[in-house]
């Protein structure tokens, strides 16, 4: 890519540089330490567990092995517990025909086939494989159990399953210490967070670290879970030696110092929503985006002036609205000032009196925008895509800019309205936008479809993002005086303390994935739609998964590193 070369005259932008655009505007800092990730250590990541003929040769006559024993058990539970075992350990792929078929066969039983016994255990799982698996199965089911045999009751206003998980933490909360060693692992595991609100392919090394531990574990299925996480693992790491050069040659942070250098961050996010190891082209865009999404976020929270960022946003508006035969030139219009209108003549203007950084913000957005949409439609349909990808990015400049208007009046908003603007600030549309593209067949007109129809999803996808953002970060924001966070509006609006307004934050979420559970049961009709809803709701667990422990952009110390570490760099260790 040009973009270092030709930007070489811009030098790094200080954040104490006077602004040129308007009054004198003090710029801020959030004082985010240094990147961890050194690009050499990111170059030098190989692994021995590329899928070579021997390594699949060896993997084929596993999956093999292992195909008839789905049909050979024919214990309910035991045929129960081994598509549990399989799920878990990420192997879902490899018997998709095979475990079809034996749920099929489990849920034509009722939970009278159980015993006493196993009958809770067996009907809780019966019932959430079936739910995780597509299958309609209602929550009636779990009615029966009630207190004494009554586990729990049902009121007029209650929802069994909100009532259920309700009852079942509350006795994993008391008899946690009680466990063995292995169940005790479960419990905490699921207390820290539930496995429905887990990214998977994050979670599948604890799992086949558990798994490894059970006396009755498979070492056929174990191997090949190894293998497995191996194999995929390396094609990630091949994409993120590819993301890495990109990133270096886009040039951007050696002119830009007031903003988050989070890559390897953003191809977690990236890697999050997918990790199928034939889709790479997704996961590279998408950190792409992510890394963007970082910088505008920190030009709009931390550098700009209201003027520049009205600017700004005039300008990324204007060219979202720009037929794509114009779109480049008038961008290359911004820098000469030639042959243009009048109106964009002004507009260029205004540019050309912008702070360099944020006139080097703008050019590398815009290219990245166009490599998007070449990487997604080629030579014959990249200009029917760039308008879609132009006009996520100016609803979230837009909502970010009203955020900032907010914050320059020293506005708190009542919590209402700032969640009808901050869904879309989030960056959860803009996000699901580019990854609609790369989800399903080329016929553009359907994507955009797509998106209309799916748009409650995206919504209360989106708002999980912002709300976890919000929990993660809200302090920090505030002791740095960030514009008002969800748990801040909260608290002034409700007048209550801050251990209050997130336990109401938290419920918030609660009733999020309720409406996400919902949705994926009855719109799921295709293949390409299943492929957007998975990918869109993984975009809400990975926000649990960064903001769970604080904030896991601006702290790269922490939890996250582990995260990277674990699915990223170190491989599994094999026998």
């Amino acid at each position: 890519m040009e973009y270092a070369t030709e930007q070489a005259q811009f030098q790094p932008c200080q954040a104490n540089l006077p602004e040129v655009v308007g009054t004198m505007h003090q710029r801020r800092s959030a004082n985010y330490k240094p990147n961890i990730w050194n690009y050499d250590f990111l170059q030098s990541l190989s692994s021995k567990h590329d899928l070579k003929q021997g390594i699949k040769e060896r993997m084929e006559g596993l999956v093999e092995e292992v195909k008839p024993m789905l049909s050979e058990v024919v214990d309910s539970l035991a045929k129960l517990e081994l598509i549990d075992s399989m799920t878990k350990l990420g192997l879902s792929n490899f018997f998709e025909n095979e475990m079809k078929e034996a749920l099929e066969t489990v849920a034509s039983i009722n939970n009278g086939a159980f015993t006493m016994e196993e009958h809770l255990y067996a009907s809780a799982l019966r019932f959430r494989l079936l739910r995780q698996h597509g299958h309609i199965i209602s929550q009636n089911e779990l009615r029966s159990f009630k207190d004494g045999s009554i586990l729990f009751n049902r009121s007029n206003c209650e929802n069994i399953l909100h009532e259920a998980k309700t009852f079942s933490t509350g006795i994993l909360h008391e008899r946690v210490s009680g466990l063995d060693s292995q169940l005790f692992k479960c419990a905490v595991h699921s207390l820290e967070l539930p496995l429905h609100w887990r990214v998977q392919w994050f979670d599948i090394k604890w799992q086949i670290s558990l798994y490894e531990q059970r006396e009755d574990k498979q070492s056929n299925l174990l191997e090949l879970a190894k293998l497995n996480f191996n194999t995929v693992q390396a094609t990630h790491q091949r994409d993120l030696r590819e993301i890495s050069r990109w990133w270096r040659d886009l040039g951007l942070m050696e002119h830009v110092d007031f903003t988050r250098d989070r890559l390897v961050e953003s191809f977690l996010c990236a890697l999050g929503l997918s990790q199928e190891p034939r889709i790479s082209s997704l996961r590279k865009s998408l950190t792409k985006v992510v890394i963007l999404i970082l910088v505008i976020d920190d030009v709009y929270d931390l550098y700009g002036s209201l003027e520049e960022l009205e600017c700004f946003t005039s300008a990324i508006t204007r060219l979202s609205t720009m037929p794509p035969n114009l779109f480049l030139s008038s961008l290359l219009s911004i820098f000469s000032l030639t042959g243009i209108s009048d109106a964009s003549r002004r507009d260029s203007e205004q540019i050309q009196q912008l702070p360099e950084c944020m006139k080097v913000c703008f050019r590398a957005l815009n290219d990245v925008i166009h490599e998007i949409a070449y990487d997604i439609g080629k030579d014959e349909d990249w200009h029917r895509v760039l308008p879609h990808l132009a006009k996520a990015w100016a609803d979230f400049c837009k909502a970010l800019l009203t955020e900032a208007k907010w914050d320059n009046m020293g506005y708190t908003p009542s919590l209402e309205e700032y969640l009808s603007n901050a869904w879309t600030s989030s960056s959860g549309p803009l996000i699901m936008s580019h990854a609609s593209f790369f989800v399903g067949h080329r016929n553009w007109e359907d994507v955009a479809d797509l998106l209309e129809r799916n748009k409650d999803l995206i919504y209360n996808v989106s708002m999980i993002i912002r709300l976890c953002n919000d929990l993660g970060t809200s302090t920090a924001e505030r002791d740095r005086g960030d514009a008002p966070s969800s748990v801040v509006c909260y608290m002034r609006e409700a007048n209550v303390p801050e251990d209050i307004a997130r336990k109401h934050i938290k419920e918030l979420i609660n009733q999020e994935w309720k409406s996400i559970n919902a949705y994926c049961f009855s719109n799921a009709e295709t293949p390409f739609v299943r492929t957007f809803i998975d990918v869109t709701a993984n975009a809400a667990r990975v926000a649990h998964m960064l903001y769970q422990f604080g904030d896991g952009f601006g702290v790269q110390d922490g939890d996250i590193r582990r995260q990277i570490l674990s699915a990223v760099i170190h491989p599994l260790a094999l026998n």
